[in-house]
């Protein structure tokens, strides 16, 4: 069996600070193949890769990444292909192989020239706008023959890279797209193990589930995650950063010329406290105990998780138990200590409890803030859990509200748990948002002890609470969370904000205050830089943009509907793809758009207007293939039942973001910071305006002063490679992509 491997390593097409868009591919072709029949399958563009595995070693600053890749050849041909695969900026390939069945052959290097001409070839000759995503990208190509029919190739490439950083943040990057008009790989696996000389601090990742092992005292961490067919094309992102003391900070940033830019501030604490440095807190547990909380077993469930509650609480710790139904019931007058004694007492008060009666959640709230002592210092958690609405005493959702805040005092931690549908999710997330926390819902197919007892074991480790940040002289702006939360043992804050200072910050000197035991105590960050012009982290504007939506939609949620705050929430959705119940993907079919969209008037892609729910809104336009559940204007108005709690915990979800999630819509695909919506056959990016009046620059898919135009500003490869049909706005100027019949 023959073998060719031609190798070209490093070929820089054009020079670009823009990410990588695409991984490995095969370009396949058949030399000695007789003409195409008709009817026969069309022959592929590129070659369906199976299956993708990622080893990555990380040590300091320098990764060395090795690439496993099968592709599968589907036809009943032998075929030869051209294998591409982009090259992070500055690494060097240590070695390439392929496997001819059981045999591992390695690879030959050829010259840059060859390989940079080979690419141009196959762009021109296939005419896909997909194989675009490499351009003015470090490229490794290869010649792979034989493909056997109906078999499978493999091969493994091995190659180093010296990380950049940024404010003391480490940031790793894997391309896993595979161009815009290719399917995705079928199974994608990856691990990355990080070790350095001193503890790691914040590990993250903005588009991947990952799960995070550390080891070594902290000085190794092993990421991992795998992933289906049917997940989102998007590059796998990860940051990290050494610890400093015993809170890590780590900042990452993003920014347009001319435009606000955005930051990520991550704080994690170190994982090895003692249980001496933890703040002593006081806690009182709430329980409902009504007669609905017998159905399902919940009560039995909830008892469970609050037992895990008490056994954890620390023994400079004190708490207090009440349970609740028509009247409340205290386990004790004020607060005990969580010693031995103690927490065997709270035990036993939990494992007597049984469900009966109606629900007065107003006595109960009132006689657990009365718990406190007035005077406390104390971190003052309150875990409130009911399943009903209030039924018995006070109903008024409003005056339980104003008897909550006569009798709250400061350090005042409510965190509220819903249970099942029938419970009103406006007085919880008002209460415990007005209190320093969270209320969070427990749906009837959820495991409730698991997750309750999962929130316990958070809580119960406070490492630094009460926070306060100096953020040096930037201004900053619509950072979320909007208030700071509290740091515990094994977790980690992440604050995503806008910024708008006027020079390039590169000294910025962060200053975090919190108290951790019985001290205050204050942190600083050195160093930290906010630049003028950052575009590497492209994700940073959608992430604030979801998180943005979350706490506005919470808003019109708990204090009615504002038409600003309305109108924001539409624009946000559409300009970042976002799913909220005041937007919807509507279809417009070719010929169907407006009538100056893509005429070469200066407003190609003006978006329409359309009305929903009484109101204008933009109107791009796929229909969303599979609709978030329960994604409607029912959801805002309404106070309980499913669509209620399923919005507040999408709300909240958006409010807590770290991940950039997918978009749920057939013609909606989003590049980096921007979203197009597909419009009579025109991929319009969602920034373009009607009457914005910018100039216009057309090209001809495929011609001579297309590929000079990508060769001049190589960001625009990655939103050209949509299709033959792109209308983009890049640095004030509308750029549109023609088809390569069409004359500009």
């Amino acid at each position: 069996m023959r073998l060719r491997a031609l190798l070209a390593a490093l070929v820089l097409l054009a020079p670009a600070a823009v990410p990588l868009r695409a991984q490995g591919i095969i370009v396949p072709s058949c030399r000695d193949c007789r003409p195409w029949v008709p009817g026969r399958p069309p022959f592929p563009n590129v070659l369906p890769v199976q299956s993708v595995q990622v080893e990555t070693g990380i040590q300091g600053q320098v990764a060395t990444t090795h690439v496993t890749q099968v592709f599968r050849n589907e036809t009943d041909l032998t075929l030869e292909g051209t294998y591409l695969f982009p090259i992070p900026e500055r690494a060097s390939i240590a070695e390439f192989a392929i496997w001819d069945g059981e045999r591992r052959i390695a690879g030959e290097v050829r010259s840059r020239e060859e390989a940079r001409r080979i690419y141009d070839g196959i762009v021109r000759r296939r005419r896909d706008p997909g194989l675009l995503e490499y351009a003015g990208q470090d490229l490794f190509q290869a010649s792979i023959f034989p493909i056997p029919p109906r078999g499978t190739k493999k091969l493994e490439i091995t190659y180093t890279q010296v990380l950049a950083a940024e404010g003391g943040t480490v940031g790793y990057r894997y391309a896993l797209g595979t161009g815009r008009g290719f399917a995705p790989p079928e199974r994608v696996s990856a691990r990355v193990e990080i070790r350095g000389d001193r503890p790691i601090g914040a590990v993250y990742s903005p588009t991947h589930d990952v799960e995070v092992r550390r080891g070594e005292g902290d000085r190794r961490a092993t990421v991992s995650f795998e992933t289906g067919r049917r997940s989102e094309r998007r590059d796998f992102q990860l940051f990290f950063s050494p610890a400093a003391g015993d809170v890590a900070a780590s900042l990452v940033t993003y920014r347009e010329p001319g435009k606000d830019g955005y930051f990520l501030l991550l704080l994690s604490p170190r994982s090895d406290a003692t249980e001496r440095e933890y703040a002593a807190k006081d806690v009182v547990y709430v329980l409902d105990t009504s007669g609905s909380m017998r159905e399902e077993g919940k009560i039995d469930k909830a008892k469970r998780a609050l037992e895990f509650g008490v056994r954890g609480l620390g023994p400079e710790d004190r708490f207090n138990v009440i349970s609740f139904a028509g009247e409340t019931r205290l386990m004790e007058t004020g607060l005990i200590r969580a010693d031995a004694t103690g927490r065997a007492r709270g035990v036993q008060f939990v494992r007597g409890l049984t469900a009966t009666g109606g629900t007065n959640i107003d006595e109960a709230l009132t006689d657990a803030l009365r718990q406190f002592p007035a005077d406390g210092t104390r971190p003052r958690l309150l875990v409130f859990l009911t399943d009903g609405l209030p039924t018995v005493g006070e109903t008024d959702p409003e005056r339980i509200l104003t008897h909550v805040r006569a009798a709250a005092g400061g350090h005042l931690r409510l965190f509220s748990f819903g249970v099942g549908y029938d419970v009103n999710t406006r007085l919880l997330d008002r209460v415990a948002a007005e209190n320093g926390g969270t209320a969070d819902y427990v749906e009837p197919q959820e495991d409730l002890e698991a997750k309750v007892s999962r929130f316990f074991d958070k809580v119960n480790h406070p490492v630094l609470t009460d926070l306060a940040l100096d953020a040096g002289g930037v201004r900053t702006d619509l950072v979320y969370p909007r208030a700071l939360p509290d740091l515990f043992r094994g977790s980690q804050v992440a604050l995503v904000g806008r910024y708008r200072n006027p020079a390039d910050l590169r000294d910025v000197a962060l200053r975090l205050t919190g108290t951790a035991g019985r001290e205050r105590r204050t942190f600083t960050y050195a160093g930290m830089r906010f630049p003028l012009r950052a575009e590497a982290n492209d994700f940073l504007p959608r992430l604030w943009a979801t998180r943005r939506v979350g706490w506005l939609m919470e808003q019109i949620r708990t204090h009615g509907e504002a038409r600003e705050l309305r109108d924001e929430v539409v624009d946000l959705g559409t300009r970042y793809g976002i799913v909220t119940p005041y937007t919807s993907f509507l279809a417009v079919e070719p010929g169907m758009e407006d009538r100056n969209a893509f005429s070469g008037n200066g407003d190609a892609g003006a978006l329409q207007r359309r009305t929903s729910g009484g109101m204008p809104m933009p109107a791009p336009p796929p229909p969303p293939s599979s609709p978030a559940p329960n994604v409607s204007l029912e959801a805002v108005v309404t106070t309980s039942g499913q669509a209620a709690v399923q919005q507040s915990r999408r709300d909240r979800a958006q409010q807590d973001a770290v991940t950039v999630d997918s978009v749920a819509a057939a013609g909606v695909r989003r590049v980096g910071e921007k979203t197009f919506y597909l419009r009579g056959g025109v991929w319009t990016d969602a920034d373009l305006r009607a009457d914005a009046g910018l100039p216009v620059t057309e090209v001809r898919f495929g011609s001579d002063a297309y590929f000079a135009l990508l060769q001049r500003a190589p960001r625009l490869a990655r939103w050209f490679a949509l299709g033959e049909r792109v209308a983009v706005v890049m640095d004030g100027r509308v750029y549109r992509s023609l088809p390569a019949s069409a004359t500009p």
